[in-house]
């Protein structure tokens, strides 16, 4: 069980994640000649980037309290005009599309904490499970959101294109970020003996 202490270091680490994982771009290393030529490889972009996996996996390691705690410390110092969001920051951000995603990133990360750490035994398909209710749930505020901006004719996109380029093309970079993340927290909590 995870003391306050240790909730309260995994928010710290998971906030640190989370603002450095939105400007790393998830890519795989594409080969363009057969044979290899290892000085002529391509990256393919797949899309994402490791900030869904910060936030996933804080709430693997951390907890619900801990997953919950390092978004709204990301929320409150992105909206008070911190530069952490990938477009800046300041309390404008909330007429972006992607504001919605962001505000996901709580409940996702509690989800996500909650459900990993149900089992008194970690195991690989328990974190697996709760990554991938926690990244439906972001998906799940960020579509309401996109909604509510379309109704109130917020944002220039149209409802069907938002959700395409924000939900639909990311989500298989993300799946893969997710089980990356997965895999990631197994490992730890096996090292770290929880």
């Amino acid at each position: 069980m995870l003391t306050t202490f240790d909730e309260l270091l995994w928010a710290i680490i998971g906030l640190l994640l989370t603002i450095n994982g939105v400007f790393i771009e998830v890519a795989v290393p594409v080969p363009s000649t057969w044979p290899i030529d290892w000085n002529q490889i391509d990256l393919y972009s797949l899309g994402a980037t490791l900030q869904i996996g910060a936030v996933l996996l804080v709430g693997c390691l951390g907890g619900k309290n801990a997953g919950a705690l390092s978004q709204i410390a990301y929320l409150v110092l992105g909206l008070s005009g911190v530069q952490v969001f990938s477009q800046g920051g300041g309390l404008g951000y909330v007429q972006e599309p992607t504001f919605g995603y962001l505000l996901g990133f709580l409940p996702g990360a509690w989800v996500c904490g909650y459900l990993a750490f149900r089992s008194k035994k970690s195991r690989i398909e328990i974190l697996l499970l709760s990554c991938l209710c926690g990244l439906l749930t972001i998906h799940l505020f960020g579509i309401v959101y996109l909604t509510g901006l379309s109704l109130l004719q917020l944002s220039s996109l149209s409802w069907g294109a938002s959700i395409w380029q924000f939900s639909i093309l990311p989500f298989p970079g993300q799946l893969i970020v997710m089980c990356a993340s997965a895999l990631i927290a197994f490992l730890l909590r096996r090292i770290l003996f929880y």
